[in-house]
């Protein structure tokens, strides 16, 4: 039995013009093309920011993903969406699999990936990296992610903060992902380590609800929603940078 490829690609953050070349190429000839989606009701955002490069004769198999904790409830539908892509497989066809931002950052695309091995160990699989949404954040805010030999450190957050708190203490950039409900809290905890006015804010970088703030003080009145798929980076330095005379 000659089994199909399948390629996981990153349709980076939200603009459909941050798809890179191999993998906008590889849409245009790939007639199985996986999307996830957190609701039976919603549209696939991966699959909203891809569609432009996606062949017309594709045929598109939407992947329920929900946005639970529950480890049991998440592996069984791993395991479904594995059992529905492997069958693809082996019928000797390629698939492609779309996952927002970078397929290694966070993505479902990671457990995904382990569950169709489990079913073919043999498989070949390419995957694509994407352009990531703290870049496409700092490129929108003129932000230096890492400049000189300061360390970088990425936190998606949680209920609880700590995390947060302890890089916050520096040096050099945190990167807050995975916001969302949490925005208030995090905002309270950026005013606590003094570093309010060395973090921007982006939420849905790219996309036609893209929205920008360098003072974060406007976000105070924002409600829950604004921390969907949105991004915070801080630059931790209890005094700024002197300037050169």
């Amino acid at each position: 039995m000659t089994l199909g490829k399948l390629y996981g690609i990153g349709v980076g953050p939200g603009d459909p013009d941050l798809v890179t070349v191999k993998g906008a190429s590889l849409l245009a000839r790939c007639r199985q093309v996986f999307v996830p989606k957190g609701r039976a009701a919603s549209q696939s955002l991966a699959l909203n920011i891809a569609r432009r490069h996606v062949s017309a004769s594709a045929q598109v198999h939407e992947l329920l993903f929900p946005m639970t904790t529950d480890a049991a409830e998440l592996a069984g539908r791993w395991a479904e969406s594995a059992d529905r892509i492997a069958e693809v497989l082996q019928s000797g066809e390629d698939a492609c699999f779309l996952t927002l931002g970078d397929p290694f950052l966070y993505s479902t695309y990671i457990y995904l990936v382990r569950a169709v091995r489990e079913r073919l160990p043999g498989l070949e699989i390419v995957t694509v990296p994407g352009i990531t949404s703290f870049s496409a954040a700092a490129a929108l805010t003129e932000f230096p992610v890492g400049e000189g030999k300061q360390p970088v450190v990425i936190v998606p957050t949680a209920e609880d903060l700590t995390e947060v708190k302890r890089a916050l203490q520096g040096p050099g950039t945190v990167i807050l992902m995975k916001i969302g409900k949490r925005l208030g809290d995090i905002l309270d905890a950026l005013e606590e380590a003094g570093l309010l006015d060395q973090a921007v804010f982006v939420a849905h970088a790219g996309a036609a609800e893209q929205r920008i703030e360098t003072d974060l003080r406007r976000l105070r009145d924002a409600g829950p929603e604004a921390g969907y798929l949105s991004i915070i980076l801080v630059r931790c330095l209890r005094t700024p940078p002197r300037r050169k005379s």
